[in-house]
């Protein structure tokens, strides 16, 4: 956080002595809390200070140990000293964003995951080095366990339901999950990401699981009970890698907010997989699916539009916040597409989403898009990108979860600015 001026911040603002019982004018306050006067009334309205008009006065008057403790809360939040908030601005070597491109480790994402498998790129968001060939296995007995918590779930079980409760059989059969060193934590995300992949029902009944070869061949018959091929099996080891992680998204967030208060691998997964299945994270490649889908059906992408914003809804698979440009993770997507001439139709219901929605506001397509498409012309559920989404970002997670080992605990306890009434109140009837 940037500071003005010199000398130590935290001295700059020490309140002066006082008398006691003595209140303090709101130019006094002001002065105590280094804000304007206008500042100090807006503290009053959101139930941070209490005032008072003396009698036979005019002007609002303050406790003095009421406003110190403010200025030292103020003070501390400044700082960023443990239980402040004034941590969020979180220290990360893994992934930065900048200029329309991304970086894992300083490496360009998009060119390390076109060379690159997702265990390969998962093993370098981890360790920073690259293991050619690295594939990852899980004890049988684990993932018979995931999968008996899996297969007892409705069948109308979300895939993000799946992986959460297949991440926690798994923590209850590993007696050494709340080991939090380094190799130890290694060890538990190289054996959780094909579990999660393991314990989800395959696409048709009559298929046999594939628990062998690199792991987007057997997630692919857990997607779509269509026949792999080559250049559609590069497509999904691609996005997986593409998808390892992006900075600090809300489910991120959660990760590194439960490992700071330390806890283990298992847990802090199954925190990320709580924020994803929220509609505004990980459930919008399935916006953009059935969106795409409607466009295919009806052959044109206007009515569909018009009914997006009619409803009040964003139209779904277009911008991103942290791009001006195109996604790059979309535009490394539509490429591979370009490729597979059965993604030709989703590719141009595509294109004429995002010509017709640049009418009104031109907005780049962005990953959730892509792998609509991808999804959409695979014979995968609308939920297929979602799946895709959390197995791939479970290694990002882990790496964060990784990192934040590292850090003082529970660094990421801000403090509440109460705004409710003031105390005390008497009991309630």
């Amino acid at each position: 956080m940037c500071r003005g001026g010199y000398g130590d911040p935290m001295r700059d603002h020490e309140p002066a002595p006082h008398r006691p019982g003595r209140r303090l004018t709101t130019k006094e306050t002001a002065e105590l809390l280094g804000v304007k006067p206008e500042t100090v009334y807006a503290y009053v309205s959101r139930g941070l200070l209490s005032s008072r008009r003396d009698s036979g006065g005019r002007a609002s008057t303050f406790e003095a140990k009421e406003v110190e403790a403010l200025a030292r809360r103020n003070r501390r939040e400044a700082a960023g000293t443990p239980g402040s908030g004034g941590d969020l601005s979180v220290r990360t070597r893994i992934t930065l964003i900048e200029q329309d491109r991304y970086f894992f480790r300083g490496v360009d994402a998009v060119e390390l995951a076109g060379r690159h498998s997702y265990e390969e790129v998962a093993e370098w968001l981890w360790t920073g080095r690259l293991t050619p060939g690295v594939s990852f296995s899980a004890p049988e007995a684990t993932v018979q366990v995931a999968r008996r918590a899996v297969d007892a779930l409705s069948e109308h079980a979300s895939p993000v339901d799946r992986l959460r409760v297949a991440a926690v059989a798994a923590a209850a059969e590993d007696p050494l999950r709340f080991d939090l060193a380094e190799e130890a934590v290694l060890n538990t995300a190289r054996t959780l990401i094909p579990t999660l992949v393991a314990a989800l029902p395959p696409a048709r009944r009559d298929h046999e699981h594939e628990d062998e070869g690199p792991l987007a061949h057997r997630l692919w018959g857990r997607l779509t009970g269509r026949p792999a091929d080559e250049a559609s099996l590069h497509v999904l080891d691609t996005a997986l890698a593409l998808l390892t992680d992006h900075d600090l998204a809300a489910s991120t967030l959660a990760v590194r907010v439960a490992a700071s208060a330390r806890a283990h691998a298992y847990a802090a997964v199954s925190a990320g997989l709580g924020v994803l299945e929220g509609p505004l994270h990980g459930a919008a490649s399935g916006l953009a699916h059935r969106m795409l889908l409607d466009v295919l059906d009806q052959g044109t992408a206007v009515p569909v539009i018009a009914d997006e914003l009619r409803a009040g809804r964003r139209v779904p698979g277009l911008g991103h916040r942290l791009y001006q440009g195109e996604d790059p993770r979309a535009r490394a997507l539509f490429a591979l597409l370009e490729q597979i001439p059965r993604a030709e139709p989703a590719l141009l219901a595509a294109r004429d989403i995002v010509a017709t929605t640049a009418r009104h506001t031109p907005l780049h397509a962005n990953v959730d898009l892509a792998l609509a498409v991808f999804t959409a012309s695979c014979g995968m559920p609308a939920t297929a990108g979602e799946t895709i989404f959390a197995v791939a970002r479970t290694a990002g997670w882990i790496a964060h979860a990784l990192e934040e080992y590292g850090e003082r605990p529970l660094r990421m306890r801000p403090s509440g600015h109460y705004v409710g009434v003031r105390p005390p109140q008497p009991l309630p009837d």
